[in-house]
C-alpha cells in the first residue's frame, strides 16, 4: 500500500494536502461556540479550502464503491447468518479502492488521473450503502420468517422490502445530520477512522507522514490480531465444505487468539454457572473505538455492565431459583442445564428504554436548534455562511420529496405481501424515525448501532397493537422496517462524519449513498436465495441473530404476559433514567461532564460485559497517555486508534469474503 499522493490532475488548482492537514484536525477536536458559529468555522476553515475544488461525485467513484459494496454485502449477509453481526464497510472500501485504482493506473501507464481524496470519500458512501444498508432485514427478519413458515417469500418481495427500508433510513438521516454532525459534533468513531485512513493514504509533509506511519503500524497490528482471531472461521468453513487444509488446521491450532478469555472463577458473580460475555475480548477494534469514544461514555458503559453483571443479574437469578417450578411464574432468565445465562437477553428491554427516552428527551430539550433544520428562511434574513451552508446541505425539500413515495411503497409492500394493515404500516414508518434517531445517536457516541435492540422494541410494541397481536409475520416485518431504517441512517451519518472532517459536499455524499442501495440489492438478494435455498440450509448456519428474532416473535405473539415482570420494571426504570440524565445535564451544566452518559448506560445493557470492558480499556489508555504527554497523545491517538479499527475490520472482511466463496462453491 503506497502512502504517496500523485498530483490530483483536476485542473482546478487544488491546494496541497499539507496546507490543510492541521485544519482537518479541527472537526475531530470540535469547534466552540453557538450552532451558527460552529457552522461558520467549519465552512470557512474546512470546506472553503477544499470542498467543491476537488472532484467528488464522479462515475468512477460510484462504480468503484458500488462494485466493492456488492462483494461486501454478500460477506455481511454471511457473517450475519453465521455470527450474528456485520462488519463496517467504509474503511475496507477506502483501502481497497485506493489500491485497486492505483493498480489500474499502473496498467494504463499513468494515463488515468489519480482519484482524489474526496472522490474516495464519495466512493465509501456508495460502498457503505451497498454493503451494509440493504441486507440488514434479510438475514434476520426474513430469516426468522423462513424458520417459522418453512418457505421463502418471492424474490421481488424481498427486493422491494429491502429497497424501501434502506431508502427510508437514508432519507430519515437528512434532518439529523446537521444537528448531530455539524452542531453537536458527535464522535462517530468509525467515521473519524475512515477519514484518518484516507488522510494517511494521501499524506505529504513531515507531521502528516508521521501520523500516516503511526496509522500504518497500528493497521498492521490490528490486521494481525484480526487474522489470528478470525481465520479459524475459514478453517471451519473449509472443513465443512469437504476441502480441509491440514497444514492450515495445524497452524490454527498452534497460533491463534481466542475469541475471549474468561476471568478467574473467584470473580464470577454467580454461585454456580457462568454468565455469557463475562470475559475479556482481545479485540483491538473495540479498544480503538474506546480510544476515540472517550472516558465519559466508555466508563459509563463499564459502569452499566458492572451493575448488570455484579448486582442485578445475580439477584434475579437467585429469585428465579427460589421460584422455580411455581405455577404462573415467568422467570427472568432461561436457565440452561449448565447454569449459564446471557444477561443481555433480559437487560436489553431496560437498556433500550434508556436509549429511546434519552434520545427523545435530548431532542425535546434542543427543539429550537432541531427546528432550524425544518425551517426555510429567506436568504436576506440569513447570514452569508448560513445561506452557503444551505446550498451544500441536503435540503428539507428532498426529505419531503423522498419520504412520500418511500412511505407509500413501504406500506404497500407490507400490505400486499404480509397483510399488514395500512395503519400498522404507517406506524412502522413513523416508528422508524424514533429508531433512526436512537441508532444515529448511539453510533455517534459509541460507534455501536443497536439495530437488534431497536428491532425488539418494535416487536414489543406490535405485540400490543390491535391487528398485530399473535401474527408473527407482522411482528417480524414491522421490526425489519425500523431496524433496517435505523441501520441505514446511522451508516449515512457515519460516512457524513468522514466528509465533515475532510471538507466534502454533503449533498454529493447523500446522492452517492442513495445510488449505492441499488448496487447492494443487485448482489444481496440473489446471494440470499443462493446461500439459503431452503429452511434446512438456514438451520445449518445455526444463525444466532435470526434465532433471537424468531424467539422474540414466538414469545410476544403469545401475549405481553409472557414478558417477565422484571423486564417490565426494567423498561419503566430505564425510561426514568433516560429522561433524568439529559434533564440533569441541562439543569446543572457544570455537573454535566461528570454525569454518566445515558447512551453509554443504555448500550451497556444490550451488549456483553466484554465489549464494554474493551471500550473502557481504550479510553483509559488515551487518558493515561495524555497525563504523561498531552502533545503526543493529541497528535497520535486518533491515527493509532483508526489503524487498529481499520486493520482488524479489513482482515475480518477478507476472511468473511473467503468464507462466503468457499461456502458458495460447496453448494455447487
Amino acid at each position: 500500500m503506497s502512502l504517496e499522493l500523485n498530483e490530483p490532475e483536476t485542473g482546478q488548482g487544488v491546494p496541497p494536502e499539507t496546507a490543510q492537514d492541521a485544519d482537518l484536525d479541527l472537526p475531530i477536536q470540535g469547534f466552540k461556540g453557538t450552532p451558527d458559529e460552529i457552522e461558520r468555522q467549519w465552512f470557512e476553515k474546512i470546506y472553503t479550502g477544499r470542498g467543491d475544488r476537488q472532484k467528488q461525485l464522479t462515475l468512477r467513484a460510484v462504480l468503484m464503491g458500488g462494485v466493492l459494496g456488492m462483494f461486501m454485502s454478500i460477506s455481511n449477509l454471511y457473517t450475519t447468518l453465521k455470527l450474528g453481526w456485520s462488519f463496517g464497510v467504509a474503511i475496507t472500501a477506502c483501502v481497497l479502492s485506493f489500491v485497486i485504482w492505483n493498480t489500474i493506473r499502473s496498467v494504463f501507464g499513468g494515463r488515468l488521473s489519480q482519484m482524489t481524496m474526496l472522490e474516495n470519500n464519495c466512493m465509501q458512501s456508495t460502498a457503505t450503502a451497498a454493503g451494509s444498508s440493504t441486507g440488514a432485514a434479510i438475514g434476520t427478519a426474513f430469516g426468522a420468517l423462513l424458520l417459522i413458515e418453512g418457505g421463502h417469500r418471492p424474490w421481488y418481495v424481498v427486493a422491494s422490502f429491502a429497497l424501501f427500508a434502506a431508502a427510508l433510513g437514508v432519507f430519515l438521516a437528512i434532518p439529523m445530520k446537521r444537528q448531530m454532525v455539524n452542531q453537536e459534533q458527535l464522535k462517530f468513531p468509525s467515521g473519524i477512522a475512515a477519514a484518518e485512513t484516507l488522510r494517511s493514504l494521501y499524506s505529504k509533509g513531515s507531521e502528516a507522514m508521521r501520523k500516516a506511519w503511526a496509522l500504518l503500524f497500528s493497521l498492521v497490528a490490528g490486521g494481525l490480531v484480526g487474522l489470528l482471531r478470525s481465520y479459524s472461521a475459514l478453517v471451519e468453513q473449509l472443513r465443512g465444505s469437504g476441502r480441509p487444509q491440514v497444514w492450515l488446521e495445524k497452524l490454527q491450532a498452534a497460533v491463534f487468539i481466542p475469541d475471549s478469555l474468561n476471568f478467574p472463577q473467584w470473580m464470577n458473580p454467580l454461585a454456580r454457572g457462568q454468565m455469557a460475555g463475562f470475559a475479556f475480548e482481545p479485540s483491538v477494534l473495540l479498544i480503538g473505538a474506546g480510544m476515540i469514544t472517550g472516558l465519559r461514555v466508555s466508563l459509563s458503559m463499564l459502569l452499566g455492565s458492572a451493575v448488570l453483571y455484579f448486582v442485578v443479574a445475580p439477584h434475579l437469578v437467585a429469585i428465579d431459583l427460589a421460584h422455580a417450578g411455581l405455577a404462573g411464574y415467568v422467570p427472568s432468565f432461561a436457565m440452561k442445564p449448565s447454569g449459564d445465562i446471557l444477561p443481555t437477553r433480559w437487560a436489553l428491554w431496560g437498556g433500550t428504554a434508556i436509549m429511546v427516552f434519552s434520545s427523545l428527551t435530548t431532542v425535546a430539550l434542543q427543539w429550537r436548534t432541531l427546528a432550524r433544520a425544518f425551517t426555510l428562511f429567506k436568504k436576506s434574513e440569513r447570514p452569508a455562511h448560513s445561506a452557503a451552508m444551505d446550498a451544500i446541505e441536503v435540503p428539507v425539500s428532498w426529505l419531503v420529496a423522498g419520504l412520500i413515495p418511500i412511505t407509500i411503497g413501504m406500506v404497500l409492500v407490507q400490505y400486499l405481501a404480509f397483510h399488514v394493515s395500512i395503519f400498522l404500516g404507517l406506524v412502522a414508518v413513523a416508528l422508524s424515525f424514533v429508531v433512526s434517531l436512537v441508532c444515529c445517536r448511539a453510533t455517534g457516541e459509541t460507534d455501536t448501532t443497536p439495530i437488534g435492540a431497536m428491532g425488539k422494541l418494535t416487536q414489543l410494541l406490535y405485540a400490543a397493537l390491535p391487528g398485530a397481536q399473535g401474527i408473527a409475520s407482522i411482528n417480524l416485518m414491522a421490526a425489519g422496517v425500523t431496524a433496517s431504517a435505523g441501520g441505514a441512517a446511522a451508516d449515512l451519518l457515519t460516512d457524513l462524519k468522514s466528509g465533515y472532517i475532510l471538507g466534502a459536499n454533503p449533498r454529493k455524499q447523500f446522492i452517492a449513498q442513495f445510488v449505492g442501495i441499488f448496487f447492494g440489492l443487485a448482489a444481496v438478494v440473489p446471494a440470499w436465495f443462493a446461500m439459503v435455498p431452503n429452511k434446512q440450509a438456514l438451520e445449518a448456519f445455526n444463525p444466532p441473530a435470526t434465532y433471537m428474532w424468531k424467539a422474540v416473535a414466538d414469545l410476544l405473539t403469545q401475549g405481553l404476559h409472557m414478558l417477565p415482570v422484571t423486564a417490565i420494571w426494567a423498561i419503566v426504570i430505564g425510561a426514568v433514567v433516560g429522561v433524568a440524565l439529559p434533564l440533569a445535564g441541562m439543569l446543572f451544566p457544570k455537573a454535566h461532564p461528570y454525569l454518566p452518559s445515558a447512551m453509554g448506560l443504555g448500550l451497556s445493557w444490550v451488549m456483553p460485559f466484554q465489549n464494554s470492558f474493551s471500550f473502557a480499556i481504550g479510553a483509559v489508555i488515551v487518558a493515561a497517555w495524555a497525563k504523561f504527554s498531552r502533545k503526543n497523545s493529541e497528535l497520535y491517538y486518533v491515527p493509532i486508534a483508526s489503524g487498529l479499527i481499520a486493520g482488524e475490520s479489513l482482515i475480518a472482511a477478507i476472511i468473511a469474503i473467503a468464507c462466503t466463496i468457499v461456502g458458495f462453491l460447496a453448494t455447487r
